[in-house]
């Protein structure tokens, strides 16, 4: 069940490679950086994922990043998801993500796992939004 909200981010992708090819057989690592907020708190970030095309057409991937408040404090996160392609170009990404920070103020991300909403347009632009599982 999904729980309180725990923030959003607005981004951008910045980098893509090719990691391997061959044969149906796709994956990317994607680069990306954005600002946003945990519970009130706002934080910039950046975070990088690999993706693997599958048979079927669906993506999997596994990230991980760390977000930073204006005073220093940081967050690291890890996370994995399923994705699928737009029909405008971009992806669509659903999965949950795992915290630690060592900052009191944000202490409370050391207690949750969060579900994920993750779109990434064409264009590179992305939005996210990020709740506690319950």
């Amino acid at each position: 069940m999904l729980g309180d909200l725990i923030g959003d981010m607005q981004g951008r992708i910045i980098g893509r490679r090719v990691l391997d090819a061959g044969e149906g057989h796709v994956v990317v690592e994607v680069s990306f950086e954005g600002s946003g907020s945990y519970y009130g708190t706002a934080v910039t970030g950046f975070g990088t994922y690999e993706s693997e095309l599958r048979a079927d057409g669906t993506l999997h991937g596994e990230g991980q990043g760390v977000d930073m408040t204006a005073d220093g404090q940081s967050v690291v996160w890890h996370g994995s998801g399923i994705g699928r392609f737009t029909e405008s170009g971009g992806t669509s990404w659903r999965g949950s993500l795992f915290f630690h920070t060592v900052s009191p103020g944000l202490d409370r991300l050391n207690h949750v796992v969060g579900l994920f909403e993750y779109e990434a347009a064409a264009d590179g632009k992305s939005t996210a939004s990020y709740h506690e599982w319950k």
